[in-house]
């Protein structure tokens, strides 16, 4: 059951003092830090996250229970709510004293909900009667209001990410009103309204905070609102509706994901996948908002796979060395205690630990029975590499060998990734180029993420080795060698000489010639220099193939003298010698080059065949077979001598 485990808590997790009657804990969504703090901050705060390297201890005079703290952006500023009506500041920046200082909220009779750091120095307060956006002043120990707005609220949320803070409005709370910030201004977005499965009379507040969230997914803002329904025939129970909400322009309702039950429910969003934990079943399901089946403005999603439990999890326990012998105890999942954070954070205030929670991605290739799918699936998420290639290794081998059209189109689905990300690497340095002289931002390099799997991975990890298969048909490899030809064809990519030289090799071990020669004569396999030298290197399985050779480097238009350093590159010694006599360039040719290759192939019956063709080509051209002082061919001449003696140098004849 425990390859069926497609979610975990992470191994490392943030540690923390538990909640206690002396000890309140709060977390701050932006800066992903928990506070520990004792007795109002009296006997010490402990701040820990997003690791456990990143800790600060200090102490607060205690003034009252604490409501609300968070640090700004790098630590360098406290800020702390204790009352309703202001928020106090501590500065950590070296050099500043670590006085505190205050500020009320500037509407009168207004209570403060709480407050959102948008950069280091800049804060927002959100109160029941509008927000209040401040520059912090800290070498002034002071406040100054930016701007503010007016407006009833019942409660409010941020998103860090996009610095967009939502405010609940109206009576029933189902008005929302988003606020964007970035440096130092505050705009006002379009305002939406959430549709309530049921309108209460007379009216009253029926849309819970508790039930939104804003969550980035794919790189958009959406805001997500969990409907519950009672479960009745025609309705099968709670939905996900994902409002999509953007920087200009109104909001949509773009992706309903159906839950299909009912009860108690939290909300993570992991690897770009909505999770969704139910309490009472003690399990959770994914959606993933780009497998969709049908197009439209509304799309609806199901489960992508069967609800399964996250992966049980035992807690170390900690303490003296005696002590930490001890089994580890098993953490109770999905227990009432615990608290969801976006986007990926589960925290147990009453065990004081923050799990980051994980996708673990070789579970779902066991689930997802449709491998098509499947592959969409993992292009879209983010260690998906060794998975593909996993995948792609199993649809080729053993009990789970996919049909050929199954391979052509996960080749298909592959290869549209990696063009794509070829092509973008190909515009960067115009876009680059054109941004510059119009003056535009910088243009953002082409990521390489996982899901670009390339020639050189599939033939390393999956085509060579699936080849090296003696239980599998020749004609199945084949097929599928010619499979993935086919596929880079088709979105133009071209197709590296190593692909080829394997079919090529496939096919001669196979004994396959008169297929070997119809790929060649149609142009199947496409000319290049090492497929060329790969045929010479035939020439003694099948005659023909040096001819097939030398009309494809004539079709590539080498110069002779390239495709002699072609061929002695390859140690094709006796091919180039072939060549060059073919040509009619055997009288001009450098010995010295055709000696150095002979010699470094260790053959010695070549390096003597390759040194008495010159001494005859010296004798024929010069009346003499010694080498001229120019040739720079006394090594070898002294190696000659040391190998087959003196007496084998050829004698001069008269002509």
């Amino acid at each position: 059951m425990s390859e069926e485990h497609y979610l975990e808590l992470c191994g490392n997790p943030v540690q923390f003092e538990n909640a206690s009657s002396v000890n309140n804990v709060f977390f701050d969504e932006a800066n992903k830090q928990v506070f520990a703090v004792r007795s109002g901050g009296a006997t010490g705060v402990v701040v820990k996250g997003p690791d456990d390297k990143s800790t600060v201890a200090f102490r607060m005079d205690d003034k009252g229970e604490v409501k609300c703290i968070k640090f700004s952006f790098g630590n360098k500023i406290l800020a702390v709510q204790r009352t309703s009506k202001s928020v106090e500041f501590i500065n950590f920046i070296p050099d500043l004293l670590h006085l505190e200082y205050s500020q009320e909220c500037k509407t009168k009779n207004a209570s403060i909900l709480g407050f959102c750091w948008t950069n280091w120095n800049e804060i927002v307060f959100i109160t029941d009667q509008g927000i209040e956006f401040y520059q912090v002043l800290p070498d002034k120990r002071s406040l100054k209001l930016q701007k503010s707005q007016s407006i009833n609220v019942n409660w409010y949320m941020y998103c860090p990410v996009t610095s967009v803070i939502l405010l609940s409005t109206t009576v029933q709370g189902n008005v929302l009103q988003p606020f964007f910030f970035k440096n130092g201004t505050m705009s006002k977005m379009s305002k939406f309204e959430i549709e309530l499965p049921v309108v209460s009379k007379p009216a009253k507040l029926s849309l819970s905070e508790r039930d939104i969230a804003m969550v980035t997914i794919y790189g958009q803002l959406y805001v997500r609102y969990l409907k519950h329904h009672s479960r009745t025939l025609n309705n099968p129970g709670a939905e996900v509706i994902l409002y999509h909400l953007p920087r200009d322009g109104t909001c949509k309702k773009m992706h309903v994901l159906k839950l299909n039950t009912t009860g108690k429910f939290a909300l993570n969003v992991v690897d770009n996948l909505v999770v969704v934990h139910h309490q009472s079943s003690q399990t959770s399901m994914i959606f993933d908002i780009k497998l969709r089946d049908t197009e439209g403005t509304l799309n609806i999603h199901q489960p992508v796979l069967p609800a399964r439990s996250i992966h049980p999890y035992k807690i170390p326990l900690t303490g003296p060395a005696a002590v930490t012998t001890a089994t580890p105890v098993p953490c109770e999942l999905y227990s009432s205690t615990w608290s969801v954070f976006q986007p990926d954070i589960i925290i147990s205030a009453s065990e004081g630990y923050l799990w980051y929670l994980q996708v673990k991605l070789q579970p779902v290739v066991n689930l997802m029975k449709d491998k098509g799918k499947l592959m969409d699936f993992l292009l879209q998420r983010r260690d998906c590499k060794m998975v593909i290639v996993s995948v792609c290794f199993q649809l080729l081998n053993g009990s789970d060998k996919g049909n050929l059209s199954v391979i052509a189109t996960v080749f298909d689905k592959l290869n549209q990734v990696y063009k794509e990300y070829l092509e973008a690497e190909q515009s960067y340095p115009v876009a680059v180029e054109t941004g510059q002289s119009r003056g535009n931002p910088a243009q953002k390099r082409p990521v390489r993420t996982q899901a670009v799997i390339d020639q050189s991975d599939m033939y390393t990890h999956v085509l060579s080795v699936f080849t090296e298969k003696k239980d599998v048909s020749h004609k199945f490899i084949i097929a599928v060698l010619m499979e993935y030809i086919r596929s880079l064809n088709q979105f133009q990519i071209t197709v590296q000489h190593y692909l080829y030289e394997l079919v090529l090799k496939t096919l001669v071990h196979h004994n396959l010639f008169y297929m070997l020669h119809q790929f060649l004569q149609y142009h199947v396999l496409s000319d290049s220099k090492p497929l060329a030298c790969l045929l010479l290197s035939l020439e003694s399985t099948y005659p023909p193939a040096h001819q097939l050779s030398l009309d494809m480097l004539k079709r590539l238009s080498t110069a002779n003298d390239e495709i002699v350093e072609v061929l002695l590159s390859k140690q094709q010694v006796l091919g180039a010698r072939r060549f060059i006599r073919g040509v009619g360039g055997h009288d001009n040719i450098s010995a010295r080059k055709f000696l150095d290759a002979a010699k470094q192939t260790r053959e010695e019956m070549l390096f003597y065949t390759i040194f008495r063709f010159f001494e005859q080509r010296n004798q024929r051209l010069r009346g003499s077979p010694h080498f001229t002082p120019g040739e720079h061919c006394e090594e070898h001449v002294a190696y000659f001598k040391q190998v087959f003696g003196e007496q084998a140098l050829m004698k001069p004849t008269a002509s």
